[in-house]
């Protein structure tokens, strides 16, 4: 199997952690190729044209970019614990949620630091924050996806982790377990998830790299 699964990654990527947990859970073993995005391999600008950014999945040699498709196209091909809903309309919601937190919720977070803390910038991004904090009041389940994570909780795997490690580099501390409870509690259940905690890069490389990139040496 590991001839046919090949993930193009990169070690500390929240998109690509995405995908290893979805890979973990269907318990599929692949080739992990780390990729330097510095200097991109030949076979990453292939199979990603488009975008040339990780991560690229290559089932039997054909390639699937973007974390979200790769997640669907697993859950799709590889049956076993489901990743997404399997009521039509639960898998909508859940796939609106899963956008939701990449079109509005992670821009958010960087605008915050690319403005340097600006208060309307912070107030956009907990303005974001709040709505996944009120969606998850009315669900009153442990997870997005009930008592077990989906989509929409790796999806979420960015403002779980590695905004907090943003949140350090930066100095810049807006998204507090006052503000925010449910989605704390939330993110402390989804951390200590089995195949989540085996996945996830440590901390100090995170916020090391942040503050790297954001110039907060």
């Amino acid at each position: 199997m590991s001839n046919e699964v090949k993930l193009h990654a990169l070690g500390g990527s929240p998109f690509v952690c995405r995908v290893k947990i979805a890979l973990s859970m269907k318990g599929i073993k692949y080739e992990n190729i780390e990729e330097n995005l510095r200097n991109k391999s030949a076979d990453l600008l292939k199979y990603n044209p488009v975008h040339k950014k990780v991560p690229v999945l290559v089932h039997t040699g054909k390639p699937i970019p973007e974390s979200l498709v790769i997640i669907e196209y697993i859950d799709d091909v590889w049956k076993g614990v489901p990743v997404l809903p399997q009521d039509p309309y639960e898998k909508a919601v859940a796939r609106f949620w899963a956008k939701f937190i990449d079109d509005m919720c992670i821009p958010a977070a960087f605008k915050v630091v690319d403005s340097n803390g600006e208060e309307k910038a912070i107030a956009e991004a907990c303005e974001q924050l709040q709505k996944l904090e009120n969606e998850l009041k009315v669900k009153g389940t442990k997870f997005f996806g009930g008592d077990n994570i989906n989509i929409v909780d790796i999806a979420g795997d960015f403002i779980a982790y590695w905004l907090g490690a943003l949140e350090e580099a930066s100095k810049i501390k807006y998204a507090t377990r006052e503000k925010f409870p449910k989605i704390h509690e939330w993110a402390d259940n989804f951390l200590n998830y089995p195949v989540v905690k085996e996945i996830l890069p440590p901390r100090e490389r995170v916020v090391a790299y942040y503050k790297m990139k954001f110039g907060k040496v």
